[in-house]
């Protein structure tokens, strides 16, 4: 089930605007660990990917520590607007304020991407299938092999 954004608004006019898709992963959760984040533009052209080895961690904190990075990367770079597409349903429901989070662990890299998005003009989250995923997957993959 995919999420709608939170806002209405012709992305593909925008040229303040990207599009995020992010994921994260651990081998053995807790495990070797690592984001992968791709940025396109609205009409589907890279922008830059990048990821990020985070030594031992949860899926759950390498998702967000993927969705911190795709929210600094769009501060650094001047967009004000940025669409994130994530296959983790859990971080998309908490990010929409559907779910708590719980997790001790999780809350401070909660707390700090809702700081960073509140920093943006608008920012909407969707939840996408892991097929629709692959780029994000293969980096944060790439990023397991290095932390391992």
């Amino acid at each position: 089930m995919s999420e709608q954004p939170r806002f209405s608004w012709d992305a593909g006019t925008m040229s303040d605007h990207i599009v995020a898709y992010i994921d994260g992963g651990a081998r053995g959760n807790p495990g070797p660990a690592g984001y992968g984040v791709r940025i396109e533009r609205p009409d589907g052209t890279l922008v830059e990917e990048f990821g990020g080895s985070i030594g031992v961690a949860t899926n759950n904190v390498a998702e967000y520590r993927g969705l911190v990075a795709a929210l600094e990367y769009a501060l650094g770079h001047g967009y004000t607007s940025i669409t994130v597409r994530s296959d983790s349903l859990l971080l998309v429901k908490q990010m929409l304020g559907e779910y708590r989070v719980k997790h001790p662990g999780l809350q401070p890299l909660y707390r700090a991407a809702k700081a960073l998005a509140a920093r943006l003009t608008r920012v909407s989250f969707q939840h996408v299938e892991r097929a629709l995923n692959a780029h994000a997957d293969r980096l944060a993959n790439a990023a397991m092999d290095e932390a391992m």
